[in-house]
């Protein structure tokens, strides 16, 4: 089996393997303390050396903190978020960031971060690039973050990040088997401005996962009707489940696993070296299945099949 290959994150500086692990899955009561901490150091000792997380993944940070402990955090890069901590969702002042980072950093148990990203803001990305953007800038001069960035969804919002000084740019569920939008725009000015890409989400929310596709339609929208930017693409988006269970049953048909083809067409997008792939597991079992489909290539005869039929591969 291929080992993961050493990637960039653009100008930061960071030199990750290919693929991380996003730390969303780490979050509640019905996971123990114990597998969230076998996980993140099984991971880490199958080479894995970047770790995502943030305020709003309900235990993730604390747990991270807890595996990360005892000569662990100096074997990996450490990512978490602001503006997501349910006491100041979407709170971009400088008093809410502030408290934020401080409080992650006390979950985390660390006095550095590598870097942190401004989570998810929904309609407007202006608000979050002014006082918000202004401490995690003061945060990166004082040597607390090592990088900034954003973690959302709009193409639009990756591109005002760029333009004010973005090192990195997370996005989810828009570079999958079932949307590459994420390469139409923001990869080809993220390559071109030296900024780091991370990509999550490659399963598309449980879609391509390997379990047959189950549809779900509760709450998905927002105030106007309007499905939420988060929940585009995902099992939650009606408009892809057809195709999305389309390409399982295809697979099925053939003894294959949808979970191959999505992980390594995630692996494969046109970053040029500049990114990496998070894969967000909940368990020791679901990581070693996901880094298995990262790291083993497919016949090209069964992307061939798979094109003439989808019009996808990489």
């Amino acid at each position: 089996m291929p080992d993961l290959e050493v990637r960039r994150l653009g100008r930061s500086g960071m030199k990750p393997k290919a693929l991380g692990l996003g730390g969303g899955h780490l979050a509640g009561p019905e996971q123990s303390d114990e597998v969230a901490i076998a996980l993140v150091r099984g991971a880490i000792e199958r080479g894995i050396n970047f770790l995502d997380t943030a305020p709003d993944y309900g235990f993730s940070e604390q747990r991270i903190g807890m595996a990360l402990a005892g000569g662990w955090r100096d074997k990996v890069y450490l990512q978490t978020k602001v503006g997501s901590h349910p006491k100041y969702l979407r709170d971009w002042s400088s008093e809410a960031t502030t408290w934020s980072l401080e409080n992650s950093f006390k979950m985390l148990q660390t006095d550095y971060v590598d870097s942190v990203l401004i989570h998810g803001p929904r309609h407007d990305i202006d608000e979050p690039l002014g006082e918000c953007w202004e401490v995690m800038l003061d945060w990166k001069a004082k040597g607390r973050i090592g990088a900034i960035g954003v973690g959302v969804r709009q193409p639009e919002f990756h591109k005002r990040a760029i333009e004010a000084g973005a090192d990195i740019v997370l996005s989810f569920l828009n570079y999958t088997l079932l949307d590459r939008g994420l390469a139409d725009e923001t990869i080809p000015l993220a390559i071109e401005h030296d900024v780091g890409v991370i990509i999550g989400s490659p399963l598309g929310n449980s879609l391509l996962a390997g379990p047959e596709p189950i549809q779900k339609e509760e709450g998905i929208h927002d105030t106007n009707g309007k499905i939420i930017p988060a929940a585009v693409g995902s099992y939650l988006d009606p408009a892809v489940f057809p195709r999305a269970h389309a390409m399982w049953q295809w697979c099925e048909e053939r003894g294959l696993n949808i979970r191959d083809l999505a992980m390594q067409f995630a692996m494969n997008a046109p970053v040029e070296g500049n990114g990496i792939v998070l894969t967000g597991v909940a368990n020791p079992t679901e990581f070693d299945e996901a880094y298995a489909s990262a790291t083993t290539p497919l016949p090209e005869e069964v992307w061939q099949e798979f094109e003439t039929k989808f019009g996808v591969r990489f």
